[in-house]
Order: C-alpha cells, then sequence, then structure tokens
C-alpha cells in the first residue's frame, strides 16, 4: 500500500521522529537545551532549518545515491 506522510521515531535516544512526505525524506529533532538560533545550513547531504530549539533536517536529491542517505524504512 501506498502512504503519501510516513513518520517513524529516532532510535539514538533523541526527541524526534525521521518522515516520509511524497518522496522528500528527513528528519525533525527537538533539543532540550542548545539553541542554534534561526538559520538555514546546507551541507553535502541534508539542508537544515533551524528555528530555535527545533530542527528539520532535508535530504538532498544528489544524495539518494550516497553513503549518508536515508535508508529505505517508510515506503
Amino acid at each position: 500500500m501506498f502512504y503519501c506522510i510516513a513518520t517513524k521515531s529516532l532510535n539514538d535516544g533523541t526527541r524526534g521522529f525521521r518522515y516520509n512526505v511524497l518522496g522528500v525524506k528527513g528528519i525533525v529533532r527537538k533539543r532540550q537545551t542548545k539553541s542554534r538560533g534561526f538559520n538555514i545550513e546546507k551541507g553535502k547531504a541534508m539542508r537544515v532549518l533551524n528555528m530555535g530549539k527545533l530542527s528539520v533536517y532535508f535530504e538532498r536529491k544528489k544524495n539518494t545515491y550516497s553513503v549518508r542517505k536515508l535508508r529505505h524504512w517508510a515506503g
């Protein structure tokens, strides 16, 4: 069955979840102590939207064949 939106909790003991929305995969993470300000960071594998203690990670298109890619977990 095809799902448009899927989520799965993180297994590293932090607060947040992985998501897959219409083929766009990423991570949402809620930090407890450190605020990262309000900015956008660009890396080789992900783009990060920091909003205070909440960070939203988006996997980049060219990362789909990389070692750092988010593995197949939610369709």
